[in-house]
């Protein structure tokens, strides 16, 4: 027993030794290094010393090790230290807490202390106590804060999972750069790109190559801006584009609000209603996702798809929306209620009508346009003007028109012979985009001229009555009704009185009329 007692002393007295003699430089070499980062040995269940006349002694460590440099302390389960070249490799459980602000784990690492460069494998991960870095290969610079990995790596910050096959991590800054096949789920979305910067603390993803952005209601494409995950706020550069199963949206420029769904469109912009077939352009918008409706501004124009024969209306300001739903009707879906509201030198064209007014205000429910305040309109050699019109479509083409209030229609023959027609109210019908017939009532005249059978002129007839029909062929004037308190006057050509070439409130406005889609922003 006293043998015994005496060999576990002596063993004791060796291994204290042995731990206060490797804390001491153990060459010139290591004298020369700076001393504040040698590797300093804590705590360890066994120590043994190796002898190795090529590289210098080994320390072998098993069991509760604890190494430290400066502020950052290393935790596992055995490790192999190599005092001459300040480095060691440990194994099983290890944990580095790097000034008690990032912690890592690892199964294997091997760690060089002059440059502070840790190299982490198997089952690595690495917190700042909010965000989790999750990979199997991992090189963390424990000097400049940066960890790197290389074949696969993921981040839960939150409720937010990121994954890449590459990353940099910035511990100071609290960034992770993201390369490669990077995928981003969140409950809210999901998000797909090549390159994309992220900070765990704000929690604002950055752009930096092509990326598409999915959730529930809108598909996100996108070049470059960036995402505040917290704040539900975004910023798209490089024509960005925002799309679901009912509508599309491109832009220079587009900022976006999720949790309000209202988006900011800047530049050039670009709105389809794919459901609809309608298209606006547009310096500006403002638009709600929510809702798909928008408020257009900045030279706004509004294309109404029809088969041969688009229609084009521009304003100052247009809006559009979906009107509420209104659940008696069963056969209207909330897609089919939209409407229209321009403001301010609204102008319209097609190639078989074209119009103005100072307000208009359109429905799909009955597919009727409203032109509110010095409305005009033009169908071919025909003018129509009063204080507010309805132009009623089938199929998006023209199927009839209603005048209220001071109702005044010319058709144009030639220069300064006009037919003419008058009234309280005016309604006229289309045939293929052509007018077939119109009828006044209410205080109605009217002026048409009469041609022989060669079309030469003959004479001028005037009439007033309660209604006044007119009927139309290819354009042309063809036959006049007139109904109750008919009195008329019918002047030779040549000796037709020149205040009774022109109705009371005649005003010609062909100047005004719009000949082609890019003469509608020409005012």
């Amino acid at each position: 027993m006293k043998i015994a007692r005496l060999l576990y002393l002596l063993i004791l007295t060796c291994l204290s030794l042995a731990l206060n003699a490797q804390d001491k430089p153990l060459d010139s070499t290591l004298q020369k290094a700076d001393t504040s980062r040698i590797i300093h040995i804590i705590k360890s269940d066994i120590f043994r010393r190796i002898k190795n006349d090529s590289t210098g002694d080994l320390n072998i460590l098993i069991g509760n090790v604890v190494l430290k440099q400066e502020n950052s302390l290393f935790y596992c389960d055995s490790a192999i230290q190599d005092p001459r070249n300040n480095q060691f490799e440990a194994f099983g459980k290890i944990h580095i807490n790097d000034n008690d602000s990032v912690h890592t784990y690892s199964e294997y690492l091997k760690y060089t202390g002059n440059n502070k460069m840790a190299n982490l494998r198997q089952k690595v991960k690495l917190t700042d106590g909010k965000a989790v870095l999750t990979t199997d290969v991992l090189d963390y610079d424990m000097n400049a804060k940066i960890g790197t990995y290389y074949n696969g790596g993921k981040v839960v910050n939150g409720k937010t999972v990121l994954n890449s096959k590459d990353g940099f991590y910035y511990a100071d800054t609290k960034e992770v750069y993201f390369q490669n096949f990077v995928k981003v789920v969140d409950p809210a979305f999901t998000m797909a790109t090549d390159t994309l910067l992220y900070n765990l603390k704000s929690e604002i993803a950055t752009f930096l190559a092509a990326t598409t952005i999915k959730d529930e209601k809108s598909r996100i494409r996108t070049k470059a801006g960036y995402y505040d995950l917290k704040a539900g706020k975004a910023h798209f550069t490089k024509r960005p584009i925002i799309d679901d199963n009912s509508q599309i949206i491109i832009a220079d420029n587009i900022d976006y609000d999720k949790k309000t769904s209202i988006g900011i469109a800047d530049g050039n912009v670009f709105y389809r209603d794919t459901a609809q077939g309608i298209t606006m352009l547009s310096g500006g918008a403002k638009l709600n996702n929510d809702t798909k409706g928008f408020v257009a501004y900045k030279k706004p124009l509004m294309i109404l798809k029809q088969d041969n024969d688009s229609m084009y209306i521009a304003a100052d300001t247009l809006l559009s929306a979906f009107h509420a739903k209104d659940t008696s009707i069963k056969t209207l879906s909330t897609d089919t209620l939209r409407f229209f509201k321009a403001f301010q030198n609204v102008r319209m064209f097609s190639d078989s009508l074209q119009g103005k007014s100072d307000s208009l205000y359109y429905s799909t429910i009955d597919s009727v346009f409203r032109f509110f305040r010095d409305p005009v309109l033009w169908t071919r050699g025909s003018q129509i003007t009063g204080d507010t019109i309805s132009l009623a479509t089938k199929n998006r083409k023209p199927d009839l028109f209603f005048v209220s209030e001071n109702a005044f229609s010319i058709n144009v023959l030639e220069d300064s012979i006009y037919n003419q027609l008058r009234g309280n109210t005016l309604t006229g019908y289309f045939i293929d985009g052509e007018i077939d017939n119109m009828r006044a009532k209410g205080n109605s005249e009217s002026v048409y001229y009469l041609q022989d059978q060669d079309s030469a002129y003959v004479g001028m007839s005037y009439e007033q009555a309660d209604a006044i029909t007119m009927r139309f062929i290819k354009r042309e004037l063809k036959r006049v009704t007139w109904v109750n308190g008919v009195v008329g006057t019918i002047f030779p050509f040549k000796k037709i009185p020149a205040d009774k070439k022109q109705l009371r409130g005649f005003k010609w406005r062909e100047a005004e009329r719009p000949k082609n889609a890019a003469e509608l922003f020409s005012y």
